[in-house]
C-alpha cells in the first residue's frame, strides 16, 4: 500500500462528533440501465442477473441484514418492477409448493419477502450515483445510512458494512470501505487520498481523507486504495449533494459530495476485511459466479471437480 503523507494532519470538527445515533437504514441505488450487459439487460434489470442461485440485488440485501440493517431503500428506475416483485411476498407460489410437499422451497420463498423492510423510491432519470443517493433523501431522514452498490458483492461472515457501521458508531464520522489495487489499474476506481489515523480497536484499517480523486492515471494516484461500494455517511450528505454541480453528461456524483463531507467534518476510508467480486462487467460477473459457485456448499465440490476436469489450452 503507498499513502501520500505529504500534507499536515486533518483536524475534525468537535461538533461532528456530538451525535452517534444507530445506523439503521441502507440505500441501494439501482436504477441504471445496465447497458454493459446488453442483450441479458434489455428486458430484465441487470440487478436481478442470477449469480449461481439468487439474483445479485439479494446478496447485497443479505448483507445488510447480517449488519444490521432494519429499513432498506432501494432506488429504482423505468423497468424495475422485478427487483419489487422479488422481494415481495408470494402466496400463490408459497401455496403451489406446500400442495406440492415442497415445504423447504416454500420456506426459501417466504424468507425472502419477510427478510427486512424494503421502501422504494424512483429516480426519474440516470443523473449518477450521487442524484441516486440524494433521491432518497426523505425516506432516510435525519440520521445516519449506509450505501450498498448493487454490482459489488462481499459475501463472508463479517459483513464490509457492519465493520463500516462499527466505525461509524464507535466516531461519529462516516466511513467508506476500500481495498488495494495494483498501481497500473487506479485508473479504473475511485483512488483514496489518506493518512494513517490507526486508534484501537480498527487499527491500521483506519485512514483519514483528505481528498478521493476519480479514475486517476497510475503516476497521478495519490495512492492505490480504491473505493470498494460501500459507505456509511451522515445525513449532512444530502446538502453537500445539494450543492453539488452536475458534471459531465448532467450528472450529480456521489465522490463530489464525499470530497465536500472530509473537508467540512471528515471521513475515514477503511481498509475492510474481506474479498468484493466485482459483478458490474461481463468478466467481472463471470468471475464472481466462479467464486461464488466453488463457496456454495451445495455445490461448491461438484463444481471443482468439474473445473479440474477441464483441458484448457
Amino acid at each position: 500500500m503507498t499513502i501520500d503523507n505529504s500534507s499536515t494532519t486533518i483536524k475534525f470538527p468537535e461538533q461532528t462528533r456530538q451525535r452517534r445515533q444507530k445506523v439503521r437504514k441502507a440505500v441501494l441505488p439501482a436504477a441504471g440501465l445496465g447497458t454493459r450487459f446488453l442483450p441479458a439487460t434489455k428486458a430484465q434489470p441487470k440487478e436481478m442477473l442470477t449469480v449461481v442461485d439468487k439474483p445479485q440485488i439479494q446478496y447485497v440485501v443479505e448483507e445488510c441484514v447480517a449488519a444490521g440493517i432494519e429499513h432498506i431503500i432501494i432506488v429504482t428506475g423505468r423497468g424495475k418492477s422485478s427487483i419489487e416483485d422479488h422481494f415481495d411476498a408470494s402466496p400463490l407460489l408459497e401455496k403451489f409448493l406446500e400442495d406440492k410437499g415442497k415445504t423447504d422451497q416454500a420456506e426459501l420463498v417466504r424468507s425472502i419477502g419477510d427478510m427486512v423492510q424494503i421502501s422504494y423510491t424512483r429516480q426519474k432519470e440516470p443523473l449518477g450515483l450521487g442524484h441516486a443517493v440524494l433521491v432518497a433523501r426523505d425516506l432516510v431522514g435525519d440520521e445516519p445510512f449506509a450505501v450498498l452498490l448493487g454490482d459489488v458483492l462481499i459475501p463472508g461472515k463479517n459483513p464490509a458494512t457492519k465493520q463500516l457501521i462499527d466505525v461509524y458508531e464507535a466516531t461519529g464520522l462516516g466511513a467508506i470501505a476500500v481495498e488495494e489495487v495494483p498501481k497500473h489499474k487506479t485508473h479504473l476506481y475511485g483512488i483514496v487520498n489518506a493518512e494513517p489515523a490507526p486508534q484501537p480497536p480498527f487499527g491500521a484499517r483506519l485512514l483519514r481523507i483528505k481528498d478521493l480523486v476519480e479514475k486517476p492515471k497510475p503516476e497521478n494516484a495519490p495512492s492505490n486504495l480504491a473505493i470498494t461500494g460501500r459507505y456509511v455517511l451522515p445525513p449532512e450528505i444530502f446538502e453537500y449533494l445539494a450543492q453539488t454541480k452536475p458534471g459531465s453528461g448532467g450528472e450529480i456524483q456521489l465522490t463530489d459530495g464525499l470530497r465536500i463531507l472530509a473537508q467540512q467534518q471528515g471521513l475515514w476510508a477503511y481498509i475492510y476485511e474481506g474479498v468484493s467480486y466485482d459483478a458490474g462487467d461481463k468478466l467481472g460477473f463471470l468471475i464472481a459466479t466462479v467464486e461464488l459457485a466453488l463457496q456454495n456448499e451445495e455445490l461448491g465440490a461438484g463444481f471443482k471437480a468439474y473445473l479440474k476436469s477441464l483441458k484448457l489450452n
